[in-house]
């Protein structure tokens, strides 16, 4: 049996030590791996990364949607949960509040009384009938017809993938960025340009690589994506919630 040294003891204990001190190529090589314990995402190009991120979203079947986006100078505040066959949430814009509910083609919207009293006089005050039929409409369902004008434009707020396609895309060189943390996971950015002009991108690095956040480039609005492919129930509001409105919608 061969007992060491406390001598012999002390120089195995500070061997790993020196190999790490002194030296940047030592502390580099032991320093903490940035990606130890992620998806791995983190170590692939940049577009790779969007890549990846893409594939996720396109594969998803439920997303919540919110925040700001900025488009032809109107700002609009979106609050969604989306999937394939339909979506619910709510639209904030300069003048009012409302909400969306889609089931399949079939496409409802709800909001306060102020919301349905647009139609006024001259001098800007809504009419009697204005404002009584406005009260009857107040926080019901109003089914938008298909041949509506205002159709196409609310329904693009309710399709999930008209919305990530437009809201991942980054322009210009891609770029890897910083990590962040969106909702407590890991992320790592990917900007369009250096200076994230054509937009940034966080993708998770844990558990499967879904986009999380996107800014648009030009200070155009951020939104944030979470509970990824979790379910939500969807169905047509009954008969007591849905009021006709008789005639064209207000456009938002």
């Amino acid at each position: 049996m061969t007992v060491r040294t406390p001598s012999s003891r002390i120089r195995r204990a500070v061997t790993p030590l020196a190999l790490c001190a002194g030296l940047t190529v030592g502390l580099t090589a032991c320093a903490a791996d940035p990606d130890e314990g992620t998806n791995g995402v983190g170590r692939l190009s940049a577009p790779e990364i969007e890549g990846k991120a893409r594939s996720a979203a396109n594969t998803a079947r439920a997303v919540r949607l919110a925040g700001t986006l900025v488009s032809k100078g109107d700002t609009f505040k979106l609050n969604m949960r989306l999937k394939q066959d339909g979506a619910t949430g709510s639209v904030t814009t300069k003048n009012s509040t409302f909400e969306l509910l889609r089931v399949g083609d079939a496409l409802y919207l709800k909001a306060d009384a102020g919301f349905w009293s647009h139609e006024a006089q001259g001098d800007g005050t809504p009419t009697d009938a204005d404002t009584e039929a406005a009260d009857k409409l107040d926080d019901k369902y109003v089914k938008v017809p298909q041949g509506d004008p205002s159709y196409k434009q609310l329904r693009g707020f309710t399709d999930m993938d008209l919305l990530l396609a437009g809201l991942i895309g980054l322009h210009g060189d891609k770029v890897k960025g910083d990590r962040d943390q969106i909702g407590g996971i890991r992320t790592i950015k990917v900007k369009g340009g250096q200076a994230g002009d054509g937009g940034t991108l966080d993708v998770a690095l844990e558990g499967t690589p879904y986009p999380l956040q996107f800014a648009r480039g030009g200070g155009a609005g951020i939104v944030v994506l979470s509970e990824w492919n979790k379910d939500f129930p969807l169905a047509a509001p009954s008969k007591e919630e849905t009021l006709d409105y008789g005639k064209q919608l207000p456009r938002t």
